[in-house]
């Protein structure tokens, strides 16, 4: 079933903002009234809402926002996952740049036209910004400096894989809409962890990005968001979301050592966090109801996409004694499947 509300007005359209909505109706007006509180025309820009087969009252909310902004507007599916969602707007997009909002997040107050300015005077591929973590749902004001006294240089994207500590989530970037569609990328579908996927497959394309050290993204903490969920299901699914990514990965680097140019650098970081998704699922499946028997097929697999042994995760950025030592733990299969037995009865049932 499909519902248009809104009217999108073609002339110099720059940036699309897509929101993928799913149950959220205690948080998508906080996240929409930011949206509206920019400092650029509602002509220059669009805000694409990707209903993902909500049951709650976010299409009503949502409509009536689309109802009081002609830059707004709402598209309805079928239940397919964030992913699905986000091609969908993807495919309707047509800003010249692309930006992908969760809809319990929000942005700071009049801050579209510094970065929309940045973008246009320098035509990355991609442009990074700042996030902030935090409860507050208040945190409207931004702080950064004058943006002609901001050095900005534009790199590769492999150049800023290797000399960045990378985030795997596409909220703090802007990309270019043609460059998206030049390379043909898209979300893996149905699965999470799609934002790392998305985001090392996108930069390690990228010919041209720049950072701007504004602070521009609240990413709001959420008890019980679907990441920090801890039904059992859900943590089997991150756990097999996780191989799977370690797994595109391999993919990746592969490509990247048969190229002799590669900056070698931004091979060690990928690899690092290409076994940062092992790494974190064994911590999962201490916790999870994961059965004992797969354990080391699992592992097995992992090796076999060279994402195991764990002998290069720690680095630049993971540190610190915690991660030295379990890291080395975790690197035998067999003391790993031990400290499974020993452990799991007890923190299966702390979690």
């Amino acid at each position: 079933m499909i519902i248009l509300v809104g009217v999108i007005q073609l002339l110099d359209l720059k940036l699309s903002i897509i929101i993928p909505v799913y149950n959220v109706e205690k948080h998508i007006s906080r996240c929409l009234d930011s949206l509206v509180n920019q400092d650029i025309d509602k002509s220059e820009y669009e805000v694409i809402i990707v209903s993902d087969g909500s049951k709650d009252n976010s299409v009503s909310i949502a409509e009536r926002y689309c109802e009081l902004h002609t830059n707004f507007f709402i598209y309805q599916q079928e239940n397919q996952g964030v992913g699905a969602a986000r091609n969908k707007g993807l495919s309707l997009a047509i800003g010249e740049y692309i930006y992908f909002l969760d809809p319990d997040d929000y942005i700071a107050d009049h801050v579209l036209k510094t970065i929309m300015d940045t973008a246009l005077k320098f035509n990355p591929e991609v442009l990074t910004f700042n996030s902030q973590g935090t409860t507050s749902l208040t945190l409207n004001k931004s702080r950064f400096n004058d943006l002609e006294s901001v050095k900005i240089n534009a790199i590769s994207g492999l150049e800023y894989i290797a000399n960045h500590s990378f985030k795997n989530e596409i909220w703090w970037y802007i990309t270019s809409k043609k460059f998206i569609d030049k390379i043909n990328l898209k979300f893996i579908e149905g699965r999470w962890m799609e934002d790392a996927i998305f985001t090392a497959q996108l930069f390690v394309e990228a010919k041209s990005m720049i950072n701007l050290s504004f602070d521009i993204h609240r990413h709001v903490k959420i008890k019980g968001s679907a990441m920090t969920s801890k039904e059992p299901s859900h943590y089997l699914k991150i756990i097999n979301d996780n191989s799977n990514a370690a797994v595109v990965y391999n993919t990746i680097i592969k490509k990247l050592e048969q190229d002799k140019h590669c900056n070698r650098r931004s091979i060690v970081r990928l690899k690092s966090r290409q076994q940062s998704f092992v790494f974190f699922m064994m911590i999962r499946i201490l916790k999870s109801t994961f059965k004992k028997e797969d354990i080391i097929p699992l592992l097995d697999k992992m090796k076999s996409v060279n994402a195991y042994k764990l002998d290069e995760f720690v680095g630049e950025d993971y540190k610190g004694f915690t991660y030295y030592l379990l890291s080395k733990l975790f690197s035998s299969k067999h003391l790993f499947y031990l400290i499974f037995v020993i452990t799991n009865p007890i923190l299966k049932q702390k979690n």
